[in-house]
């Protein structure tokens, strides 16, 4: 089973790899919706060729018209902001500060507007249907859900998942930094573990990454 999470992983990030090398090459922005395609469609294509149903592994996200699926994912990924909102802000200042000697003003992104609706359906629906939809699902079929953490069950296969989720960017682009994505990672699969999906994962990783995006501008990390 690692074997066949371990070759749709390599198989899959290679394939996004070379989408974004060669949309760097001048082809338009568009053909990097290929992106989300791939992590979507490789799982559902394993499961047609294993002959098993790919509803079975929690791939779905709830449609628009299931308000309470969504409002439920929307209040509990808001109980955990409220919890690490403050913290994670001190820390970060804290961070930059003292080892970068960096210091925030009021800067942001010219795209601002459209950092949601990006970081949640074109990185984080996608890449928590694959990490946490399939590969958390298939990893608990062997590695029994036996430990208990806030009242969620999990396994082995919570933190096995993270090591693919954090190191599986560094296949597409490398950053010394990608090993720590290993623990954010953690608390997307404790919510899909939660609530049996992957879509309140999906809301708190993109809140995530719109922060980190916000915080990064502010402090001069990135550019505007």
């Amino acid at each position: 089973m690692l074997v066949e999470l371990t070759l749709l992983w390599i198989g899959t990030l290679l394939a996004v790899r070379a989408v974004v090398a060669t949309q760097t090459m001048g082809l338009p922005d568009w053909t990097l919706a290929l992106v989300p395609f791939l992590f979507i469609y490789a799982p559902v294509l394993l499961c047609h060729l294993r002959k098993v149903d790919s509803y079975g592994y929690r791939l779905a996200i709830p449609d628009f018209g299931d308000r309470e699926a969504w409002a439920e994912a929307f209040a509990l990924v808001g109980k955990v902001i409220a919890v690490i909102l403050v913290p994670w802000v001190v820390g970060y200042h804290v961070y930059q500060t003292a080892l970068f000697n960096a210091h925030p003003a009021w800067r942001i992104p010219h795209d601002v507007w459209l950092l949601a609706p990006y970081h949640l359906f074109f990185v984080a629906l996608p890449e928590e249907f694959f990490y946490r939809g399939y590969f958390q699902t298939r990893l608990n079929e062997v590695f029994p859900r036996k430990f208990l953490i806030f009242g969620v069950p999990f396994g082995y296969g919570l933190p096995i998942a993270c090591v693919y989720f954090a190191f599986g960017h560094s296949l597409v682009s490398v950053q010394w930094w990608h090993f720590a994505t290993f623990f954010p990672g953690l608390a997307f699969g404790l919510l899909r573990e939660k609530t049996g999906g992957p879509l309140a994962g999906a809301l708190f990783h993109a809140w995530c990454n719109v922060c980190v995006v916000l915080l990064d501008t502010a402090y001069g990390i990135r550019p505007i």
